[in-house]
């Protein structure tokens, strides 16, 4: 059997998708196409049903998949380390948000370029959710960060840590408030002050007061700004309210220039995860930063 029609069908069977596969393959659709009806014709079975939105495995296709994708992946793992050792440094991309990736996990990672000639160049994009996830399954991207667990066998995704909210005001407008604020008077005593968020749909506001208040938040965004550093110098300057990690305002809250508004018994928490493409983990350079970012997250928590 072709080596290459079955990491053709290994690829089709973990992106659900041929449009997909092509793209990781690098081939056409038509090529892709094209090799999984010649492999359906040599086993004299069918391997996926079509459907409007991509593929589903047959049970023979789910059979194979499970059978040839561990050998697949040894082979690439074969093949990677026979690289030698004084050939270019491999290049590795990496997608997540701006803040969390920009603040943590670039510092982790380049201490992992250039050392002794063993690292790899770096290369980093920001984007939302399903920006990043769509440039990994493309092959835009070696490895992505992301606040969901993505579904499915393309990816394999690790959980790297618990991003804690923090309800935060500078000084000022947090006297407004009065005596206790919303620990004495309810959330009622929040609508006092603006709000700064990242999109006009409040995802983080939203968020606290659904888990903590058991409410949503009546006012609408007065001050809108797409990165968490942004809306944390607007509440450092008094803009207003608003909800951050508390990774990136304790410095802020440390030197007094916000304060925390409330400190509920149980703070909402975001879980972080680290994707890859299944199978890829197989290639050091990427192996190497998954392993690093993961170790370095235990002391994130």
């Amino acid at each position: 059997m072709d080596l290459a029609l079955l990491r053709t069908f290994v690829t089709v069977h973990r992106a659900g998708s041929f449009t997909r596969a092509a793209a990781l393959l690098g081939l056409s659709q038509p090529a892709v196409t094209s090799q999984i009806r010649t492999l359906e014709r040599q086993l004299g079975r069918p391997l996926f049903l079509r459907q409007a939105r991509g593929v589903t495995p047959t049970s023979i296709g789910d059979e194979l998949a499970h059978k040839a994708a561990p050998h697949l992946d040894a082979l690439m793992e074969i093949a990677e380390s026979g690289v030698d050792e004084e050939s270019a440094l491999r290049t590795l991309h990496l997608a997540g948000p701006p803040e969390f990736t920009a603040e943590r996990a670039l510092p982790a990672l380049t201490r992992l370029t250039g050392d002794d000639g063993r690292g790899f160049a770096l290369r980093a994009s920001f984007g939302n959710a399903e920006e990043t996830l769509e440039g990994l399954a493309a092959g835009h991207h070696d490895l992505a960060i992301g606040t969901a667990r993505p579904r499915g066998a393309l990816f394999t995704a690790t959980a790297l840590c618990d991003e804690e909210h923090v309800l935060v005001a500078a000084r000022r407008p947090a006297e407004r408030l009065g005596r206790g604020g919303p620990r004495r008077r309810g959330v009622a005593a929040l609508d006092a002050l603006p709000v700064v968020e990242v999109h006009e749909s409040l995802p983080l506001v939203s968020r606290y007061w659904a888990s903590v208040f058991d409410s949503r938040p009546t006012a609408s965004g007065t001050v809108i700004v797409p990165d968490l550093r942004a809306v944390l110098a607007c509440v450092v300057a008094g803009a207003g309210l608003a909800v951050l990690p508390r990774y990136l305002c304790a410095s802020a809250l440390e030197r007094g220039e916000v304060v925390a508004l409330h400190e509920p018994a149980v703070p909402p928490l975001r879980t972080y995860f680290l994707v890859a493409r299944t199978g890829t983990l197989a290639m050091p350079h990427i192996a190497r930063a998954h392993e690093w970012l993961v170790q370095a997250a235990a002391d994130w928590c």
